[in-house]
């Protein structure tokens, strides 16, 4: 599913190309699945004729603000995705949608067009993600529920050591724990923990304090590094393990050797 990476990708475009601009067009989709808490209809005039002021991003999640409420929010799911015509924005692995299909997409649930022709949307392929309409995205779930964002708010080394002290669960479970820390999931989590040189199984509470200095260190090169690139993954590293995830590419994967 979208991770940090993607996600803070997708928030990046947006404000690129898309902030300061009024929305005069916007179709949702008639899908309660995905559409949550409010009628299509009702989503559509709630946005219309607004400006988009920011955009705004926790752990997987991402919101706009608008020149007033109700603010749409987005919760990626597994193929969750933001298309803007004509940009480039970097799709996760498994969700895009190809050029040559429809635009809007059969996928898209969530349509606006601005007032310079720009257009926006959110697909989902397998209707997994949640559209929201929030008078403050950050005082409700899903994201008043979410730990630390693993990029804007990185804990110390003594923080992150007494943290792992005390938990007993394996620890690829723990970093994929939303209300641990945000913004980790599977290919993350598996990159990090190849990076550092420790078994998605072992406890957390087993680590030692240099594997746990380790680990922080690989969570902010990896997610550093993949933001960096707007998480288009042929510009990551080769000696990424994320190469060798899907798929029976065969070759022989070296991690990188941190110093602690």
């Amino acid at each position: 599913m979208p991770e940090l990476p993607e996600v803070e990708a997708a928030r990046r475009a947006i404000e690129e190309h898309c902030i300061g601009k009024k929305i005069v067009k916007s179709i949702i989709a008639d899908d309660n699945k995905v559409i949550d808490g409010v009628s299509a209809s009702d989503f559509e005039a709630s946005v219309l004729g607004k400006a988009i002021l920011s955009a705004h991003r926790k752990g997987k999640n991402l919101w706009l603000r608008l020149d007033s409420p109700p603010f749409p929010s987005f919760q990626f799911g597994m193929t969750g995705a933001i298309y803007i015509k004509g940009v480039a924005v970097t799709q996760y692995k498994r969700s895009a949608v190809k050029d040559t299909d429809e635009w809007p997409s059969k996928y898209s649930k969530f349509f606006v067009e601005l007032d310079d022709g720009l257009e926006l949307s959110f697909t989902d392929k397998r209707r997994f993600a949640k559209v929201r309409l929030l008078n403050d995205p950050t005082s409700v779930p899903p994201i008043s529920e979410l730990g630390p964002d693993a990029l804007l708010e990185p804990m110390t080394v003594d923080e992150f050591t007494d943290s792992l002290s005390k938990k007993k669960i394996t620890i690829k479970a723990l970093l994929l724990d939303q209300s641990y820390i945000s913004g980790i999931g599977n290919w993350v989590a598996d990159e990090v923990l190849y990076q550092a040189k420790i078994h998605p199984l072992q406890t957390a509470v087993s680590l030692s304090k240099e594997s746990c200095a380790t680990l922080l260190k690989c969570i902010k090169e990896v997610i550093q590094s993949a933001v960096e690139v707007d998480a288009d993954c042929s510009r990551f590293p080769l000696e990424w393990l994320f190469h060798f995830r899907w798929g029976k590419k065969p070759g022989k994967v070296n991690g990188k050797i941190f110093m602690t």
